[in-house]
């Protein structure tokens, strides 16, 4: 049986994380002598690139910089930037004269597809991953062979000296709640609700973002519907993007999180979690009491917020979904007949050593059973595995709060191939073409 090819680094997944990576390969392969060139292919189950289609309502923005791109802080001179981007589809003087550090979510996700189509010979589209096994040598584990299976039934194998498990999340719901033609994660919002006509009610459940974009979305899409939505909260709570609580999605943040005790940690998580978890922009916030009020003036409540309480009981139905909603306070239930119903419950983090097989076991994990993550975001593992393993997502509990968030995303995938480059044999010298701040870029000129 002939040898797989073989790659420095395999990528699962490619979303954003991993395109970040494929683009810091293939900066530092431009000027690399050819002995110094890191071999890279990454591996996308979606038959193209594809992020949180889902959601991307056309008046959504980011709540991030557009400077919190795929490349900029580590290479500001990149010509994957967003403002490249912008120069290459003409827009860039209009987006100046906008105004405004925050995007369009349809816009940065083109951003994303422009990108991934000029790394698009890094990435095999339509390829499953199915099984991660170890290549021995000398009773030592050097390389991983990994299987993936295209939608026809195709199976290839690629071997890797160090796997990057990107992932992603996967769409949380409720216990005992299932996903139906009636009963939707936000996840899938934009890909069901073209299949609503003229509906007389719909319930949104969820205090966070997404559950104030669906909820105004759905309010403004159907007017002649009445819209609900339901959460615990007495209201919506804004996010805390401040200045100073910022400097928690900082590049340096992460360091002082990974060198903190275990209760600082948990502090840190706690005093700034309302800078991303269950919070919404203060200007959805505005427009969504407007709203309330205009209807309460004008003696029409259409939009109606459910405070205080949870659904209790739900009834999948043929023609809809009967939705018993409880209140926190009293106990009083009002039963509603609704169209459909939209879960905006957030995501889990995928176990990232579910492909490994028996490999799994080899990682070393903490008291609580997570995984026990470097600071240059690999797995340790016991000592006969040499390959490296390296996790871009679910470092949440070494790393902080910017582990699975677009905000370091850019210097992560650097401090990743600077590790992959330190560690091989020979080692090779990794330079910084900021001085100053040596982690924020891989030189494009390897060190001869």
């Amino acid at each position: 049986m002939p040898q797989p090819p073989v790659f420095d680094v395999l990528g699962v997944g490619f979303g954003p994380s991993n395109l970040a990576l494929a683009i810091a390969v293939t900066e530092y392969n431009a000027a690399a002598r050819p002995e110094d060139v890191v071999t890279a292919h990454f591996l996308e189950r979606q038959p193209e690139f594809g992020w949180h289609r889902g959601m991307l309502i056309e008046d959504a923005t980011m709540q991030v910089s557009f400077l919190k791109d795929l490349v900029t802080l580590r290479n500001p001179n990149s010509t994957f930037t967003f403002l490249s981007y912008l120069h290459d589809r003409g827009r860039l003087v209009d987006f100046i004269n906008h105004k405004n550090l925050f995007p369009l979510r349809v816009e940065f996700h083109d951003y994303f597809e422009w990108a991934a189509g000029r790394v698009d010979d890094l990435v095999s589209y339509d390829h499953d991953v199915v099984d991660v096994r170890p290549v021995t040598e000398d009773g030592l584990i050097t390389h991983f062979d990994v299987t993936s299976r295209t939608s026809s039934g195709e199976v290839e194998v690629r071997r890797a000296r160090n796997l990057v498990l990107a992932t992603g999340l996967r769409a949380a719901l409720p216990d005992g709640v299932r996903p139906s033609e009636r009963v939707w994660h936000n996840r899938d919002f934009l890909h069901r609700v073209e299949s609503l006509t003229d509906p007389r009610r719909l319930v949104v459940v969820g205090a966070g973002q997404s559950g104030a974009e669906v909820t105004a979305f759905l309010h403004e899409r159907f007017p002649s519907a009445e819209v609900c939505g339901v959460f615990a909260r007495y209201g919506y709570s804004p996010a805390d993007d401040s200045s100073f609580a910022n400097r928690i999605f900082d590049p340096d943040a992460v360091d002082d999180y990974f060198a903190a005790p275990e209760q600082v940690k948990r502090r840190l998580m706690d005093y700034h979690g309302n800078t991303n978890y269950a919070v919404v922009d203060n200007d959805l916030i505005a427009e969504l009491y407007r709203r309330v009020y205009r209807e309460k003036v004008l003696g029409e409540q259409r939009l109606r917020l459910l405070n205080l309480s949870r659904v209790a009981e739900l009834e999948d139905c043929a023609d809809g979904v009967t939705v018993t909603v409880e209140s926190l306070g009293t106990g009083e239930r009002e039963v509603l007949e609704a169209d459909a119903i939209v879960y905006a419950t957030g995501y889990r983090e995928a176990d990232p050593t579910a492909l490994l097989g028996d490999l799994a076991d080899r990682c070393t994990r903490d008291g609580e059973g997570r995984l026990s993550v470097g600071r240059d975001y690999r797995l340790d593992t016991d000592d006969h595995l040499l390959a490296g393993l390296y996790l871009q997502g679910g470092t949440e509990h070494t790393h902080g709060i910017s582990s699975s968030l677009l905000s370091n995303t850019s210097v992560r995938v650097g401090e990743i191939l600077q590790s992959v480059l330190g560690r091989r044999e020979p080692a090779v010298s990794v330079q910084s073409a900021d001085p100053v701040q040596p982690r924020f870029a891989i030189s494009v000129s390897p060190a001869h």
